[in-house]
Formats: structure tokens, sequence, C-alpha cells
């Protein structure tokens, strides 16, 4: 039987929406284990990989080059990237650092420098095409049950 492969990823951000996806589990996984396949999913494997992909939900924003540099192959790999939650669809509030003033930037310089942070943060758009958003801070977890259901009939998975 044929099953959605998803993947699901979190960069910088508090998380949350990874914690709404995990409650969501409670109340699909009877239903979606028959039609998802969760191939990358860093909450619920110990190992995971990142292949062939039909969908990667993606939280957070993008704050180094190393992100970077995973975001890009996370697309390579995925047929569709979904943005996760606010930092991942506008970049707020995690892009906030990009609006510190001189003396600012100037008292967190060694923590950017300590921890390889790049010196703009970025939404995921600015890094990768994005097909679908589901915003909120948390995510909003009817929008992201419609894009779950909107790809699983996309990929003809009944």
């Amino acid at each position: 039987m044929k099953k959605l492969k998803v993947g699901w990823f979190s960069f910088s951000c508090c998380e949350d929406s990874t914690i709404i996806f995990t409650e969501i589990l409670n109340d699909y996984y009877r239903i979606w284990k028959e039609k998802v396949e969760f191939v990358s999913v860093g909450v619920l494997q110990k190992r995971s990989k990142i292949k062939d992909l039909d969908v990667a939900f993606v939280e957070g924003a993008i704050t180094s080059e190393k992100q970077e540099k995973q975001l890009l192959n996370i697309r390579a790999e995925s047929k569709k990237l979904v943005a996760i939650g606010a930092c991942a669809c506008v970049g707020m509030p995690s892009t906030q650092r990009n609006l510190f003033d001189e003396a600012t930037k100037k008292e967190i310089e060694n923590i950017l420098i300590r921890f390889k942070y790049a010196e703009k943060v970025k939404k995921l758009s600015e890094v990768v095409t994005v097909d679908d958003q589901v915003p909120g801070c948390p995510m909003d977890e009817n929008a992201f049950l419609q894009i779950i259901n909107k790809y699983l009939n996309e990929f003809n998975i009944s």
C-alpha cells in the first residue's frame, strides 16, 4: 500500500508546533498509520533519513549557514515543503535580531561567533521554495490538518 512519505524538521524556534504535531498524533495516528510513513521525524525516532520525501514539514527560522545547508538538503529530497509556524512563515519572532540597533548587535557579537550564527536570521522562503504554509505560533491545528489532507489527496493516498 502506497503511503505519504513525511518528514518533520525543526530549526530555531520554541518548537511549539512540534508539540502540537505530537498532540495531533494522539488523535490521528491510528488513521494515519495506514496512510503516512514517518520517514524522518526527530521527536519520534532515534534514526531517520532525509531521502525521497513526499512532504517535508519545516518549523523555525534559519539562523546559521549549517541550518541553511540542512534546509537546502531537505528541499532537494522533498517533493513538497511546508513552512510550519510563524518563524518559518514570516520569520518573527526569531528574526527580531535582524532589527537590533548597533549597540545591541555589538553586545551579542560574541554569542553569534561562539554558536556560529549568521549575521541575519531568515524565514524559510528566503532560502528555498515553500509550497505551503501553516501559520501561527503555535501552528494552527486546523490549517495543518487541511494541508496534510490536501497532500494525501494530491499523492492519491486513500
